[in-house]
């Protein structure tokens, strides 16, 4: 059986291996539009977490372990390479495309310059391609974060740690020089709802209690707990941890560090002050409500900020010839299987990850999540049509002919040790390219 995986981050790599490990002989072909793989362990995990990316010895496995799993770099689903193409070469497809588009606060004052989500800005010091030309100014005092959860700690503790700390991690050089001229001085991230609605993990809120170069502050009155809050704590060990740790902080006398990170709690957005470019925050005091929700009191806060980022959760976009559900944001599905607009499963389609269940979870849910989908396809597997052309150099020859520039494995371990190479001379683990010409060319030069 012939596989098109299109995505080759944590969802669509464990497919793959759960796949191979199946009694099923297969052949696979992972796709991605960016020219290396592995999605959002490399382009998400913040570079200061290199034990999150651990995970990627797991991931790398299929490749080294098999001889017929093929990666397709720098291919553009709907752009590069159709629905058609794949159903006319594999006998199925598996959807793992994640989740590419930002929520937005809609407030006004959004569009400003300076105004921004908080995955452009993971994207910037993670190194993303789309990012490459892009610079944020850090030359502000204060900078607002919106959001409770993981994205919004890794952002602030990103802004908040001091050069030496980021001078050991794997950010592309002109980030490492823009966060050591950084002059920002104040982090405030703000949550719409109490403390024990957070969604941080404890390990990462823990993270921000180690900071050496920012004091975290957390006023005691905006930890309150409401009844709902409290049924939280009750029944989740991480939220009383939370909850605890806030406390905790709470109490604390500032030690005078040289930067601050303001964690505030029960407050919303309304309104992005400035006239061309972002100048401050207003934010409206929040109070529980009966019905376990928050509601706004009118009154409200205005905080100076140069910079503006909003963590408020993922939405994707739909793919072309693909059946998609723009209120859950994801692909119509059951147990894995694409639904058409009927209802009914689309033979030979399939979906893993974000795209299949929303931004939800953590790198290691996808395990899980794929495994379900491979049972799904296997069971289904005798009643699938095969493809008409099942040589993978047809395929190669396809993209040639319409000028696309793909990166194979060995053109990625190529890269990979090119990245390797940058980062011994600066006694660091690696050093990301973001450039996509320069990961193209490096990765050229290997043999398919």
């Amino acid at each position: 059986m012939r596989v098109a995986i299109v995505g080759s981050g944590p969802s669509g790599l464990y497919a793959v291996r759960s796949l191979l490990e199946s009694s099923t002989t297969v052949s696979i072909d992972v796709f991605d539009r960016l020219p290396a793989p592995y999605g959002l362990v490399r382009y998400g995990v913040a570079p200061d977490h290199p034990k999150m990316r651990t995970v990627i010895r797991v991931l790398r496995e299929s490749f080294h372990d098999s001889n017929d799993v093929g990666f397709f770099g720098n291919v553009a689903f709907g752009r590069d390479l159709t629905h058609r193409d794949l159903r006319d070469h594999y006998h199925t497809v598996v959807y793992a495309t994640g989740t590419q588009a930002d929520r937005t606060l809609d407030i006004p004052g959004e569009d400003l310059a300076g105004s921004c989500s908080a995955r452009e800005f993971v994207d910037w010091y993670c190194g993303h391609p789309d990012t490459a030309d892009r610079d944020f100014d850090l030359h502000i005092g204060q900078v607002a974060v919106v959001g409770a959860g993981n994205v919004a700690l890794d952002v602030a503790r990103m802004l908040a740690k001091g050069y030496p700390e980021i001078a050991t991690t794997d950010v592309p050089d002109r980030v490492l020089r823009a966060l050591r001229t950084s002059e920002v001085t104040d982090i405030h991230v703000f949550a719409r709802r109490g403390a024990a609605h957070a969604k941080y993990t404890p390990i990462e809120l823990r993270e921000m209690g180690k900071l050496v170069n920012a004091d975290v502050l957390v006023r005691p009155d905006e930890l309150v707990v409401d009844a709902d809050g409290e049924a939280r704590m009750a029944a989740s060990r991480q939220v009383r941890q939370n909850v605890e740790m806030l406390r905790d902080w709470s109490s604390r006398t500032p030690e005078g560090r040289p930067r601050r990170v303001h964690l505030r709690f029960l407050r919303s957005p309304v309104r992005i002050l400035g006239a061309q470019a972002v100048a401050g925050l207003v934010v409206e005091r929040n109070e529980p409500g009966d019905d376990g929700r928050v509601v706004g009191t009118g009154e409200r806060e205005s905080v100076e900020a140069g910079l503006v980022l909003r963590a408020v959760g993922y939405r994707a976009h739909p793919l072309p010839d693909v059946q998609f559900d723009p209120v859950t944001s994801t692909v119509p599905h059951a147990r894995g299987r694409v639904l058409d607009e009927t209802g009914r499963p689309v033979p030979g389609d399939y979906v893993v990850g974000w795209a299949k269940r929303g931004p939800t979870g953590v790198i290691g849910t996808n395990k899980s999540d794929a495994a379900e989908t491979v049972a799904s396809i296997l069971e289904d597997a005798p009643r699938l049509v095969p493809p008409p052309y099942q040589a993978r150099e047809h395929l190669r020859l396809a993209l040639a002919r319409r000028g696309v520039r793909f990166t194979t494995w060995p053109g990625w371990l190529r890269l990979d040790a090119y990245e390797r190479e940058l980062g011994r001379a600066q006694a660091r683990e690696r050093v990301r390219v973001a450039d996509r010409q320069l990961m193209l060319d490096v990765s050229d030069d290997a043999t398919p």
